[in-house]
């Protein structure tokens, strides 16, 4: 596995392969061996944006951008599932022709591969194109009778799939599930990024791996570049122990709720001046949470960090029950939470 400097080698204007990629494809391809082009990214493209205002097309029940799924002929929410067909012009300033898709998806990278490989068979491998078991198992069996030579694919392409004739695998995004304040974001990029690796190279061909950053130097791409996989899960555990993170200490969120932004912000404040103080416990906010808006409702966040050794369950007891919240804003609770969304 190698990383590609996308600082020292971009890829041309308007493209998304560098040119060592798409180099290592070509090899591949020449001799009649597979390759996989791996981005986990569903639709064309993830942001709509207006060129003369810059109005970027958003969800109206939730605070995201609105994927456009060029092949489908729609823009759609990938939270909400709302979705609707691409306006003909700005919603904001009504400028005609000025909206432009921003980023790629696996639709785009498939549309750059297949200019770039005019004679590869190409064959997507996504939730939006593969839909079911069966259809996922017939296009396996595709891949295993040789009849498609390049895949392009997200996370669905990632596990547990023996191709004997894969060879080389391309990362076009590595840093992509690094953004945010996620606290696992680095272990699930290196497991994810592992696991695509995985693909090249499993019979007697030897593979080759190549991932396209913008942070080589960030810990996971040296490990993923080193193959030092102990050396990165201790440096995590001892940034996890530092910080009193989870497996060494305890966290719990609560989430609220409501239609009423006004209300769930006053019932974010006021659970935050109940939190408990002192040696038990830290309570971090209340903010509005990641995903401040979703399916219509406005959310809030509190995180409540305990020690290892201190149940949380009778600290949110006592807590919560000094509280009143008001009929129209919902309290959720979890405990050793997996999502910070």
């Amino acid at each position: 596995m190698s990383l590609i400097d996308l600082r020292r080698t971009p890829p041309p204007r308007g493209e998304w392969l560098a040119a060592p990629l798409e180099a290592a494809l070509r090899t591949a391809l020449d001799a009649g061996e597979q390759a996989l082009l791996f981005l986990n990214r569903r639709g064309y493209a993830p942001l709509t944006l207006c060129r003369a205002c810059g109005h970027r097309i958003e969800c109206r029940h939730c605070s995201t951008w609105l994927v456009e799924h060029r092949l489908a002929g729609r823009l759609q929410c990938h939270h909400c599932g709302f979705a609707g067909p691409p306006p003909a012009e700005c919603p904001a300033c009504g400028a005609e022709e000025s909206l432009a898709a921003c980023g790629p998806g696996v639709e785009r990278i498939a549309e750059a591969a297949a200019a770039l490989f005019p004679e590869a068979r190409l064959g997507m491998f996504s939730s939006d194109s593969v839909r079911g078991p069966r259809a996922a198992a017939e296009f396996v069996e595709r891949v295993e009778a040789r009849e498609i030579d390049l895949i392009i694919g997200t996370q669905l392409a990632a596990k547990g799939h023996h191709f004997p004739w894969l060879t080389a695998v391309g990362v076009v995004d590595g840093d992509l599930g690094l953004a945010g304040g996620d606290l696992r974001a680095s272990e699930r990029t290196h497991q994810l990024l592992t696991q695509v690796a995985g693909r090249a190279g499993r019979a007697e061909r030897p593979g080759r791996v190549l991932v396209q950053t913008w942070q080589p130097e960030n810990p996971v791409m040296q490990a993923l570049a080193s193959g030092d996989r102990e050396a990165f899960l201790a440096a995590e555990r001892e940034g996890r122990r530092a910080a009193g993170m989870p497996p060494y200490g305890r966290l719990a969120a609560l989430v609220l709720a409501s239609r009423d932004a006004a209300a769930v912000e006053a019932a974010a404040r006021a659970l935050a001046r109940a939190a408990p103080q002192g040696r038990e416990a830290d309570v971090l906010g209340p903010a509005p949470a990641p995903l401040s808006l979703l399916r219509g409702r406005h959310r809030w966040r509190l995180l409540l960090k305990a020690p290892r050794d201190r149940p949380v369950q009778p600290i949110l007891r006592s807590w919560l029950g000094a509280v009143r919240l008001p009929a129209n804003v919902s309290l959720q609770i979890d405990v050793d939470p997996y999502s910070f969304m």
